[in-house]
C-alpha cells in the first residue's frame, strides 16, 4: 500500500526539526507561518527568533507591530506578519489563548488559509484533513500524471480530492508530513531522485516520462516595472526615514523619501523636482550614489539612490523622522533599504556611520 510505503520511507529519512514531535498548536502554526515563505534552512533562524522572543501566543498578542515586522524583515509578504500578529491578539483575546481544535474553525482565523488550517488540524490535534502546499501539489501530480494547472481554481478541486483520497486516515499527522518531506527531498522541482522514490512503482509521470512536465502553472501575471528615486537627506549627522503608508508594497516598514517616476530621471530632471516638492535648496548638492534592483512578486524595482547634504532641516510632508543611522537596527525596514545599508557599509562612504 502506497501510504504504508510512505510512512516507513519517512521514519527512515525525515530531518529532525524543532516544530516535529511536538503537537503544540502554536509552534505548528508559527512555523508554517513561516516556511510558507522560504524554505527551511532558511525559515530557520526566522522560526527560532520567533519563538525566543514570543515563546507562547500571548506574548507574541503584546507584541507591538513594528516589533513584529523587525522579526520578520527579509522574509518578504509583510501582510502575512501583520496578520500574524491579528491571529495572535485574536486567540489570546477570543479563544482564551486556546488554539480551534477543528480545520473549520481554524481557516476562520485571519490569515489562516486552508493549507495553515490543514496543516494545524492534523498535526496537532490528527484531524484527517490533508495539506496542500508546492510540494504536495507537485507529488500527486506526478504520481497520477494530472496536467491540472495547480494554480487554477480547477485544478486546485482536482488535487484537492487526490489528496483527501490519497490521505492515510488512521495516522493524518505523519502522512502529512511525510508527503511534504518527500516533496522537498526527493520529488524536487529539478531533477527529482526517482530512483530512490518509494512511490516510483506507481507513479504514472515516471512511467511515461512526464517527471520534468509535471506540475502544470498557469502563466505569471506580468510584472511591472517601477522607477524609484530615494534620497539620503543628511544633516548634522542624521538622516531622514518615513513608515510607508498602507495601500502600496512594504506598508508600515520605514523606508528613505522617495518618488516615482515613469523612467529615472537625470540630474536636472531630478533637481527641478524636488525644488517642487520643497525638498530641497537651490544651492544644495547632490551627489549619484548607486543604482540597484530588486524583485518582488509581480513587480520589478529599479531603484536609484542619491546623497543630499543640506544645510537646512528641509520639511519633507511625509512625517519623517530624522534619526542617527545607527538607529536603524532597532526600525523594521525593506529588504532593498537593509542592501542599500550593505552597499554603504562595504564602501565607507561620508561620514555616515551606517550600521545595523
Amino acid at each position: 500500500m502506497l501510504q504504508k510505503e510512505l510512512l516507513y520511507w519517512f521514519g527512515l529519512n525525515k530531518r529532525e526539526l524543532p516544530w516535529r514531535n511536538t503537537q503544540d498548536p502554536y509552534i505548528i502554526w508559527l512555523s508554517e507561518v513561516i516556511l510558507q515563505q522560504t524554505r527551511v534552512q532558511q525559515g530557520l533562524p526566522y522560526f527560532q527568533n520567533f519563538l525566543q522572543k514570543y515563546p507562547d501566543v500571548f506574548s507574541m498578542a503584546a507584541a507591538k507591530e513594528d516589533q513584529i515586522l523587525k522579526i520578520w524583515q527579509g522574509l518578504g509578504y509583510y501582510s502575512r506578519a501583520r496578520n500574524m500578529l491579528k491571529t495572535a491578539r485574536l486567540v489570546s483575546e477570543n479563544y482564551n489563548g486556546q488554539f480551534p481544535k477543528s480545520y473549520s474553525e481554524l481557516i476562520k482565523l485571519k490569515g489562516i488559509g486552508p493549507y495553515t488550517a490543514a496543516a494545524i488540524a492534523s498535526f496537532a490535534f490528527n484531524e484527517p484533513v490533508a495539506v496542500l502546499d508546492g510540494n504536495v501539489f507537485r507529488v500527486l501530480s506526478r504520481l497520477y500524471a494530472k496536467n491540472d494547472p495547480i494554480n487554477s481554481s480547477t485544478g486546485k478541486k482536482v488535487f484537492e480530492e487526490l489528496a483527501h483520497n490519497f490521505l492515510n486516515k488512521a495516522n493524518p499527522a505523519t502522512h502529512n508530513q511525510a508527503i511534504m518531506e518527500l516533496g522537498a527531498l526527493v520529488c524536487t522541482p529539478k531533477n527529482p531522485n526517482c530512483s530512490i522514490c518509494p512511490l516510483q512503482k506507481s507513479c504514472l509521470a515516471f512511467d511515461l516520462g512526464l517527471v520534468q512536465t509535471l506540475p502544470v502553472k498557469l502563466k505569471k501575471l506580468k510584472v511591472r516595472t517601477r522607477f524609484l528615486h530615494y534620497f539620503i537627506f543628511e544633516n548634522k549627522g542624521k538622516i531622514a526615514i518615513y513608515q510607508r503608508p498602507e495601500g502600496d508594497i512594504w506598508q508600515n516598514l520605514f523606508d528613505l523619501p522617495s518618488f516615482e517616476d515613469t523612467s529615472h530621471l537625470d540630474k536636472f530632471l531630478l533637481k527641478n523636482k524636488l525644488l517642487e516638492l520643497n525638498w530641497l535648496e537651490q544651492n544644495d548638492e547632490i551627489e549619484f550614489l548607486l543604482q540597484m534592483k530588486h524583485i518582488l512578486t509581480h513587480q520589478r524595482l529599479e531603484a536609484i539612490y542619491f546623497l543630499v547634504r543640506t544645510n537646512t532641516l528641509p520639511k519633507l510632508n511625509i512625517n519623517e523622522l530624522w534619526i542617527e543611522p545607527r538607529a536603524l537596527k532597532l526600525k523594521a525596514i525593506p529588504r532593498l533599504f537593509d542592501k542599500f545599508l550593505d552597499w554603504w557599509k562595504s564602501n565607507d562612504l561620508g561620514n555616515l556611520t551606517l550600521k545595523k
